[in-house]
């Protein structure tokens, strides 16, 4: 009895693979999360410089991180109700800035995307082989060990990873909020010294400032993520994207000024080879078994934080895809909804910057951050048009508030680059516009095949053509019958054809003797070649035929077994490929199960 399944029931199997709100920040938020562990750090590494003073702006800067967190993810929630297919940057980048706009947010998010992934894990392993210095020898092994786990979850499809890092995102969450609740809590003075803020701030230096902020903007990347991949969660997905993006920035924004004021209120101070974060744990909940369960689930995170890459790049690219900006089979989906070839590929560049990068994340760090803001500078601006297109009640207001998170993101995006320049981030000046040209070369591409298949416009009423089978041979057997077979039924002429080369005069005859006691009712031409070639004498025999479509049958033997595969001669392989480069021809390969035959 055969069964078929309904349209819902297959819609509610595909929905199981979908995110929900919990479930979207687990799989698309741990990158922004993870950055509580660097972002403080950022910020105060650089005040560190101007000594006790510029660490008196630590709480400032990271408001002001906050205030642009907060513009980016009201801007990303309406991004996510005008754009529900997803793309963020580039789905706003495309339509209110035009085609090459839209391509340089396409190429920051893709580099984002890919260094996540590198820095992400990187930095995991990195406070692995902190606790356990005997295993640093095996750092790049340890990556890629990381990077194929992390693969191989996510292709399972999202919603496994989802609830395969749901646990380790909230015990971390969790701990990051008691820190700052007990810190907050316990009472202790800060050490603070008793100069003006016009003081401070002539001591410290408006470019110093610029430079915490567009450090600590790090803090800032993951953000977009959830944005760029709405189609991945269950429906209502618009919604259920949107409440996740708010959940996201308020989360963020709390324990980003929360370790801020801690870092004030116990005067903490960069120290090589303890972290900022660390030192504010111990500061709040001492040294005992939170301190480490803090540490413990901070190097977990870190190391999962790649999977905001895994769940973000490859729906992006099947976007882009569409759009004929990538190849086609990246947008390509395989059981559980997964897009396995954009996760193929963020895994194999990932995987050749950590071995170029040889696991050190100091070397990838300054690459980090440049080209995500671009894509919010893009975003900001694409939405700013939109409301002005739109002009629903209150788009002053919002627009204005697009504008101030353009001109910020911006500005970031000008330090960052300058700051990082020579560590690195010439690479990342010079990859952006490369992947744009890459991608317009593609798109010329497929607009040119368009155009040779009219896709725009309706063709002609079809109308049968006299057709020619060409079957090569070189026996008569039963698989020399079974191809004369399938070329009767397949054609209106059939014609089997024979290369012969200097030295085989007999073998001819034999084939020729052969063939007329068989006498198949098919001719049998036979085509002379002094250099002993099989591929062009035939391309020159098919130039020469009257027929407008003509096949050509190969028939090959299939062995039982792989292996078995390479005590084959190959002869249908090389006639195969030397139609497909040089004739017009429509190839076929009929196979003969040698397994299939025996029963």
């Amino acid at each position: 009895m055969t069964s078929v399944l309904s349209p819902r029931r297959t819609a509610e199997g595909t929905e199981r693979h979908r995110l929900t709100v919990v479930g979207g920040l687990a799989a698309l938020s741990l990158d922004a999360m993870a950055s509580v562990a660097y972002g403080p750090e950022a910020i105060v590494i650089v005040l560190a410089v101007a000594g006790g003073a510029g660490l008196g702006f630590t709480v400032p800067v990271t408001v002001a991180i906050a205030v642009l967190l907060g513009v980016l993810t009201l801007s990303y929630r309406q991004v996510i109700a005008a754009f529900p297919e997803g793309g963020g940057a580039y789905g706003v980048s495309k339509k209110y800035l035009g085609r090459r706009a839209s391509l340089v947010a396409a190429a920051s998010l893709v580099i984002d995307y890919v260094l996540n992934v590198a820095v992400s894990v990187a930095a995991g392993v990195a406070a692995l082989t902190s606790a356990f210095p005997e295993l640093l020898p095996y750092t790049v092994w340890l990556c890629l060990g990381v990077l194929a786990v992390i693969t191989a979850v996510n292709l399972r499809g999202i919603a496994n990873s989802a609830r395969a890092f749901i646990l380790p995102t909230a015990i971390y969450v969790g701990a990051i909020i008691i820190v700052v609740i007990v810190g907050l809590i316990r009472d202790e003075a800060a050490v603070t010294e008793a100069t003006s803020g016009v003081q401070q701030l002539e001591t410290v230096g408006v470019l110093l400032l610029l430079k915490a902020f567009a450090n600590g903007c790090a803090a800032l990347t993951g953000v977009e993520a959830i944005a760029n991949a709405v189609p991945s969660f269950r429906k209502p997905r618009a919604r259920r994207a949107q409440n996740a993006e708010v959940a996201l920035g308020a989360l963020l924004a709390v324990m980003l000024v929360g370790i801020a004021v801690l870092v004030e209120k116990f005067t903490i101070h960069p120290v090589d080879g303890v972290t900022v974060l660390s030192q504010v744990t111990e500061a709040s909940i001492g040294d005992g078994i939170g301190f480490y369960i803090v540490q413990f689930a901070t190097v977990v995170l870190l190391a999962l934080a790649a999977n905001t890459s895994f769940g973000g790049l490859p729906v992006l690219a099947q976007l882009l895809a569409k759009d004929n900006n990538l190849p086609h089979l990246f947008a390509l989906r395989a059981e559980r909804q997964v897009h396995r070839y954009g996760i193929g590929f963020l895994t194999v560049t990932s995987a050749v910057l950590l071995v170029a990068a040889g696991g050190e994340m100091n070397v990838l760090v300054p690459l980090f951050a440049i080209g995500v803001f671009v894509g919010f500078t893009l975003s900001q601006f694409g939405m700013i048009r939109h409301w002005r297109a739109t002009r629903t009640a209150g788009w002053r207001g919002r627009a204005t508030l697009n504008g101030v998170g353009a001109a910020l993101t911006a500005i970031a995006a000008v330090v960052v680059t300058v700051s990082k320049f020579d560590e690195g981030g010439w690479l990342i000046v010079l990859a952006l516009p490369v992947i744009v040209v890459v991608m317009e070369w593609i798109h010329r591409f497929y607009r040119r095949i368009g155009e040779r298949l009219e896709l725009d416009r309706t063709p002609a009423p079809p109308r049968p053509d006299r057709s020619l089978v060409v079957v090569p041979v070189s026996t008569v057997s039963r698989l020399t019958r079974d191809a004369i077979a399938a070329a009767l039924s397949l054609g209106d002429r059939v014609v089997a054809v024979y290369v012969t080369h200097p030295e085989e005069e007999q073998a001819t005859r034999d084939l020729v003797a052969e063939w007329d006691r068989w006498d198949p009712g098919v001719d049998l031409v036979l085509l002379h070649d002094e250099r002993r070639r099989l591929g062009e004498p035939l391309v020159e025999y098919l130039r020469g035929v009257s027929e407008k479509q003509v096949f050509v049958l190969i028939a090959e033997v299939e062995p039982e077994r792989v292996w078995q595969r390479v005590l084959q001669n190959q002869r249908g392989s090389v006639l195969a490929h030397a139609m497909r480069r040089r004739s017009d021809a429509v190839v076929c390969r009929l196979r003969f199960r040698i397994a299939g035959s025996a029963r």
